[in-house]
C-alpha cells in the first residue's frame, strides 16, 4: 500500500514538473547546487536541452556572479566565449585561483583553454607555445611581466594537479619533461609573442625543389624563450615529481633513464624519491 503511494506521489510531482514552462524550471535549476547538475541534465530531454542552451547558463551567471554583466570583453588570443564558458571561467576562478575575495575571469579562461589544450588533443602544441599565448594573453589585458609570469605558472600547477592519471597524460608529462626551453617558429606563425620578444637564431638549409633541380634556401628558426615566456623552475619540478611519484610504474627501462637524465641536467640535487627503476 505505501508503495503505491509512493509511486502515485512521484508521479504526481513528475507530472507537475513536466507542466512547468521552460523559464520557471531554469529558476529552479539555478538554485539547485552546481554540483547536481550533471544529473539533473539526465532526468528528461526537455532538461537536457535546458542544459544545452543559452537562457540557463545566462541567469546562472547573473545570480552566481552577478558583476560578470559589467565585464568587458578583452583583448588577446584567448576568447570570452558564450554563457557557459564564461560561467565555468569564473566558478574555476572563485574555487581555484581567488585571491583577497577577487575573481579574475580571465584567470579561468586560461585554465580552460590549457587544460583542454592538454586533454583534449592528440598532439597538444609544445608547451613553449602554449604557455607563450598564456603570457600574451595576460600582457594584452594590462598585467605586468612579473604578473604575467606568476599567473601562468599558477595554472600550469593547477592544471598538472588536475589531469586525470590514464596513459594520454603520462605519455603528455614525459613530453613535458623532455622538452627544451625553444621552439620552432614555424610551428607557431600567428603568435606575436613570438617576434616580439626572443631571439631567433636562423639556420639555413638546401631544399631541392621541382623537376629543373632548383634550390631554395630556407630559413629553420628555432626560438629561445626568455622570461616571462619560459616555464617558471616550479612547473617544471612538478611535471617530474608527478612522474616519478604518480607514474613511475608507467615507464619502461629506456624511458626512465631518458627522463631521469633530463632531470639531472635541470636540477641538482634530485629528491632521492625520484631515483631507483
Amino acid at each position: 500500500m505505501t508503495d503505491n503511494r509512493d509511486n502515485d506521489t512521484l508521479t504526481s510531482v513528475d507530472n507537475l514538473f513536466g507542466k512547468l514552462p521552460d523559464h520557471l524550471l531554469i529558476e529552479i535549476f539555478i538554485r539547485v547546487p552546481v554540483s547536481e547538475w550533471a544529473q539533473i541534465s539526465c532526468v528528461k530531454k526537455q532538461w537536457a536541452n535546458l542544459f544545452r542552451g543559452e537562457s540557463l547558463w545566462q541567469a546562472a551567471l547573473m545570480r552566481t556572479f552577478p558583476l560578470a554583466g559589467q565585464a568587458k570583453r578583452w583583448p588577446g588570443p584567448i576568447p570570452r566565449g558564450l554563457s557557459k564558458r564564461r560561467f565555468a571561467a569564473l566558478y574555476v576562478s572563485k574555487h581555484i585561483f581567488t585571491v583577497d575575495n577577487e575573481i579574475d575571469e580571465i584567470v579561468g579562461h586560461t585554465y580552460l583553454f590549457l587544460k583542454e589544450q592538454l586533454e583534449l588533443s592528440t598532439m597538444p602544441a609544445p608547451s613553449g607555445i602554449l604557455h607563450g599565448t598564456i603570457i600574451d594573453q595576460f600582457i594584452a589585458c594590462g598585467k605586468s611581466r612579473e604578473d604575467a609570469h606568476e599567473l601562468a605558472s599558477q595554472i600550469w600547477l593547477a592544471v598538472i594537479d588536475n589531469l586525470e592519471e590514464n596513459q594520454h597524460t603520462f605519455l603528455l608529462l614525459k613530453r613535458l619533461a623532455l622538452e627544451g626551453d625553444e621552439v620552432d617558429l614555424f610551428m607557431a606563425p600567428n603568435l606575436h609573442f613570438l617576434l616580439r620578444n626572443v631571439c631567433i637564431v636562423c639556420m639555413s638549409l638546401r631544399k631541392k625543389l621541382g623537376k629543373g633541380g632548383r634550390r631554395k634556401r630556407i630559413g629553420l628558426m628555432m626560438v629561445f624563450l626568455p622570461f616571462p615566456y619560459s616555464r617558471s623552475i616550479k612547473v617544471q619540478w612538478r611535471v617530474f615529481e608527478k612522474l616519478f611519484t604518480d607514474f613511475r610504474d608507467c615507464f619502461d627501462h629506456a624511458d626512465y633513464y631518458n627522463v631521469l637524465a633530463m632531470a639531472k641536467n635541470k636540477f641538482q640535487p634530485i629528491p632521492s624519491s625520484w631515483l631507483g627503476y
